[in-house]
């Protein structure tokens, strides 16, 4: 469970985050979402410690995520807008491999990590193809290989499907959908709901750093044009 308690935070001054209170179930998909600039992403990235609140707390699990970071990071895996922004290494292999690397974890539970990972988001065998070479949607799975790597409870996907054509999109769905059903929870940070608002559990909307609600995904429909994002079906004015 992801807890957040009062939660702010602010850059050069302003508050980027006001007081955010919300938790994320064992189990549950989540959508977090509001219009560019809300404080989507600098709330998830307190989940694992990359940020440090100003004020208020976030436990993962019953610990507060800056008194134990690597803990942390191994029970919320992140997937960053761009995949790119997270590669550390040159093949596809070694990028996945890194996180279990730093866990101290053996040669053999590595690679077990590295095979299954890979297997989950389809790109099993394929471990010494450069990532430099391999198009938008192959980065955007080989990402989320290297968070499911480190066997996490939660997964946390920012804008996943920032750049990528409908047939990419459609294969990280697959990998969403096969993951939250083995009982992981899914949270993702988006400002378009479509195909996404029918899978999830619950919906929490934010503008200006601030919770506006926190629904069913029934009852947030209504409410979504009151953060700017646009209603699945709804025709653009």
């Amino acid at each position: 469970m992801i807890t957040v308690d009062n939660l702010t935070h602010f850059f050069d001054g302003e508050p980027a985050l006001d007081g955010v209170s919300l938790t994320i179930e064992d189990g549950e998909w989540v959508l977090l979402a509001g219009p560019n600039g809300s404080g989507k992403t600098t709330l998830v990235r307190h989940f694992n410690a990359l940020f440090e609140p100003d004020s208020g707390e976030v436990t993962v699990d019953g610990t507060p995520a800056g008194d134990d970071p690597v803990a942390a990071r191994t029970s919320v895996g992140m997937v960053f807008q761009s995949p790119r922004d997270q590669f550390v290494a040159a093949t596809v292999g070694a990028d996945v491999a890194f996180g279990p690397e730093n866990l101290g974890l053996d040669h053999d539970e590595i690679d077990r990590r590295v095979e299954a990972a890979l297997a989950a988001v389809q790109m099993a065998g394929r471990e010494d193809e450069r990532i430099d070479s391999l198009s938008g949607g192959e980065q955007a799975r080989v990402a989320i290989a290297g968070a499911l790597a480190m066997e996490p409870d939660h997964l946390v996907l920012d804008e996943p499907f920032a750049g990528l054509d409908w047939p990419a999109q459609r294969s990280v769905l697959r990998q969403l959908d096969d993951r939250y059903a083995e009982g992981m929870s899914i949270v993702v940070v988006t400002h378009d709901v479509r195909d996404l608002l029918s899978r999830a559990d619950s919906v929490v909307g934010l503008q200006d750093g601030s919770v506006v609600f926190d629904l069913p995904p029934g009852q947030a429909r209504g409410r979504l044009s009151e953060i700017d994002v646009r209603v699945p079906g709804a025709t653009p004015e």
